[in-house]
């Protein structure tokens, strides 16, 4: 048996009409609780042994996509703060815009155009610190260049002069919008275009006005904050007001994002300026940052699409172990690294598992049972961690029936619509490593 085994608790089980019970208990001095297990035909009148292994190598490192498709995202994002580890992100918001109606009294008067964004309750680090919003126009046609998606990566030109600007506190959880009024030039000159039936219609309007984008300030260095893509929460509000014999009539018209187009002008750009060293190395998506070259860590952050990779390169060593065998069961335990968290930078309670080929193009997303569910009930004790059943995956390797060379990813599930970011334990330092603990049953041996 190779080395990689060397650790494991054996038990002797025994059938009786399709039900184990242990009867004996070696290599441990634990005690455990009468257990049953179901079985198939094929463990009928058999004696099982059962071996604990949680030695089995698992090969963790860090993985980066090219680029992450963020014109299907859930959410506006905006905002800027700087990571000892990941670096400075920055994220930006780029969308059209279409009037809910071009029609506007020949007697009305121009009164003021503003931006309400509405909080999607999503924010990103520390919302103590002033953010600064920057509206500006889009001066490029809102369309992707080579398919159908934009991407974290993408760019598109604008103005440099300001449409708006606000500084303001975040409130994502108290607050109900943010208002931002914009230039009078601007408004009255949308205003005058509606009221003078120069544009009536979605292709001219577009013509017109391509669109805006919502930047942080440069010199921002606060928090993330998500807004809502509903035309009922973030839109443009075009107020306009007639006078009569008896009154003055104030009226509007919404300016809302245009979701019906497509490929959907809208993205949002995310970004991260100077990581670490080892975080610089991954150029590309085919590069795998080995956890013994990064700290033993590996590295997580949504947006930009770096992910936790794992592997399990000796799983078909368990045909060494004498008799016929079958996973019972395999639990993936991975764990944060201390003080790599905090209120700021949160963790989820819940990662989505995917998988990868060699070369991490994504194969599949792994099903709702394979989620990495965060176990906080040692958590006085700074003993908290992800685990993650995996025992059909696992067989699935160990019997060859999926490719060796695949792996698992980890990431948060909205990946595309938030920046969070983990620093996870990887293996090689022997201390809060990676660990695989199999339940591996022994039939029919000789």
């Amino acid at each position: 048996m190779k080395v990689f085994l060397n650790k494991i608790h054996v038990f002797y089980m025994i059938m009786f009409g399709g039900v184990f019970t242990i009867i004996a208990v070696s290599c441990s001095d634990d005690i455990y609780n009468d257990s049953e297990f179901v079985a198939g035909e094929t463990f009928t009148n058999s004696t099982i042994r059962l071996l604990l292994i949680d030695t089995l190598t698992v090969s963790t490192s860090t993985m980066k996509f090219d680029s992450i498709a963020t014109s299907v995202s859930t959410r506006i994002l905006t905002g800027k703060y700087t990571d000892t580890v990941f670096g400075t992100i920055t994220a930006s918001s780029y969308m059209q815009f279409l009037p809910a109606s071009y029609t506007i009294d020949s007697d009305a008067k121009f009164d003021s155009l503003v931006m309400v964004l509405g909080y999607d309750q999503y924010y990103y680090n520390d919302t103590l610190q002033k953010n600064t919003i920057h509206i500006k126009k889009i001066n490029e046609n809102l369309k992707p260049i080579s398919d159908d998606y934009f991407y974290n990566t993408s760019s598109i030109g604008y103005e440099e002069a300001d449409l708006g600007i606000l500084e303001y506190y975040p409130r994502p959880l108290a607050g109900d919008s943010i208002t931002i009024k914009l230039i009078d030039d601007f408004g009255s000159d949308v205003f005058t275009q509606l009221q003078d039936k120069n544009i009536v219609n979605s292709d001219e309007y577009r013509d017109y006005f391509k669109g805006i984008g919502i930047l942080p300030d440069e010199t921002d260095n606060g928090s993330i904050i998500g807004f809502s893509k509903s035309s009922e929460n973030t839109y443009m509000r075009l107020y306009f007001s007639t006078d009569t014999a008896d009154d003055n009539i104030q009226e509007y018209i919404d300016v809302q994002i245009n979701a019906a187009t497509s490929p959907l002008p809208f993205f949002n750009k995310i970004i991260a300026d100077d990581p670490i060293t080892p975080l610089q190395s991954l150029t590309d998506s085919k590069t795998n940052l080995a956890s013994s070259d990064s700290n033993n860590q590996s590295y997580i952050e949504s947006g930009i699409g770096i992910a936790m990779r794992i592997q399990f390169p000796h799983i078909g060593s368990l045909y060494d172990i004498p008799g016929n065998g079958t996973i019972l069961d395999g639990v993936l335990k991975i764990k944060p690294v201390a003080q790599s968290y905090n209120n700021n930078l949160k963790l989820r309670d819940t990662l989505a598992v995917y998988v990868v080929d060699q070369n991490n193009e994504l194969v599949e997303t792994l099903t709702s049972t394979y989620y990495a569910i965060l176990n906080r009930e040692n958590q006085e004790f700074n003993d908290i961690y992800y685990e993650i059943s995996l025992a059909y995956f696992l067989e699935e390797l160990q019997l060859k029936d999926r490719d060796i060379d695949d792996a698992l990813i980890l990431l948060p599930i909205d990946y595309n619509s938030s920046v969070d970011r983990f620093i996870m334990s990887g293996n090689g330092n022997g201390e809060n490593e990676t660990i695989l603990e199999l339940t591996y049953g022994i039939y029919d041996e000789d």
